[in-house]
């Protein structure tokens, strides 16, 4: 039996937010991966939520810098600092008890991807790190057995990759991960607001839009806020009203591009597992699982059922900090989980 300490932890180490779980504590942390950095000395003054509320307001010698972009790591030192930040405020300062790591990746990342993530947790101060891929761990998160012999399709929505995979077994028999998720559609909202309205709003605008009114499929009666920003023609400030089902078309390019992956999967996926799957439903599991309508989009357009997970957000923290429990449960020879110690996956 592998013995872990009561404060190893397993990271989902996200494009958007850091969310971290303790053995025995459940998530103890969850924060944005955002640091505010003075230019000329590097000097972090802000992690987290407080640099978060300084995106787009920064005066010249401070910078915002989210250092992960699309799922993987932009900028090394910071992602190991705010590692760091994040590891200190969870588990302590104990420098002779470190914790062993399990950070979660997006199915897609390269060997060098890995290894930076690897090194980035090492020099966070981990005693000892692994990494799984994402959708194993939303399954696992989500409740879903991932040992039985029958097909199981996650859709995990981040806020830098949407992952889809068939599991069985413990393992991913096809997956897929695009950079296509939250940030995206932050961007299309940005560029419609720009060509329909001629007024050009910030990300965090963006971002409220879409968790306040963003929507993949109609609703029953329409929402509308009042959004601001500056008028491209003027030059002025201005305000306008922005209704519900005009997000449908904001963001119809991005949930088309998530909507092919999921058909790719499907084209691909054994006749025996989409016979499971078309039992057992997708699951969706991410923030943007919570986008008004996603599992309706998906299942009108694949004639598949689709259902979101309880804690969507928390599925991949929950399932990487369960993985790390019970780590001997994936020794037989599963692609699943990397160990650094052999540059390979981990095979006990």
């Amino acid at each position: 039996m592998a013995l872990f300490q009561s404060n190893d932890v397993g990271i989902d180490l996200g494009t958007s937010s850091v969310l971290v779980y303790v053995k025995n504590k459940g998530i103890v942390l969850r924060e944005p991966s955002v640091a505010a950095v003075e230019k000329i000395t590097g000097r972090i003054i802000a992690i987290g939520e407080d640099a978060r509320k300084m995106l787009g307001r920064t005066p010249g010698n401070v910078i915002a810098i989210r250092p992960l972009r699309d799922g993987v790591i932009s900028n090394f030192d910071i992602t190991q600092r705010l590692l760091h930040h994040f590891l200190k405020k969870a588990v302590g300062t104990r420098l002779f008890n470190k914790p062993t790591v399990m950070v979660c990746v997006p199915s897609g990342v390269t060997q060098v991807e890995k290894r930076s993530v690897i090194d980035a947790a090492e020099k966070a101060g981990a005693r000892h790190a692994y990494l799984i891929e994402e959708p194993i761990a939303a399954a696992i998160g989500a409740g879903i057995d991932i040992f039985e012999p029958k097909g199981n399709m996650i859709l995990d929505i981040g806020g830098g990759t949407t992952d889809v995979a068939v599991i069985s077994l413990k393992d991913s028999v096809l997956s897929d991960s695009i950079k296509v998720a939250g940030d995206k559609f932050n961007d299309s909202i940005v560029r419609y607001m720009r060509k329909k309205h001629n007024l050009l709003i910030g990300e965090r605008t963006a971002e409220e839009m879409k968790i306040r009114i963003g929507s993949a499929y109609p609703r029953k009666e329409q929402l509308f806020i009042e959004v601001k920003g500056r008028n491209l023609i003027s030059g002025l400030p201005q305000a306008t009203v922005v209704g519900s089902n005009e997000m449908i078309s904001a963001l119809e390019e991005p949930l088309q591009a998530i909507l092919e992956s999921v058909r790719a999967i499907f084209e691909k996926t054994p006749p025996e597992l989409a016979s499971d799957i078309a039992e057992n439903g997708i699951c969706l599991t991410g923030g943007g699982a919570l986008l008004y309508g996603m599992d309706k989009f998906i299942s009108d357009h694949t004639k598949v059922p689709c259902y979101i997970a309880e804690d969507p957000i928390s599925c991949v923290a929950i399932g990487t900090g369960k993985a790390l429990e019970t780590l001997d449960d994936f020794s037989i020879g599963t692609g699943a989980i990397y160990d650094y110690r052999r540059g390979d996956f981990f095979e006990g």
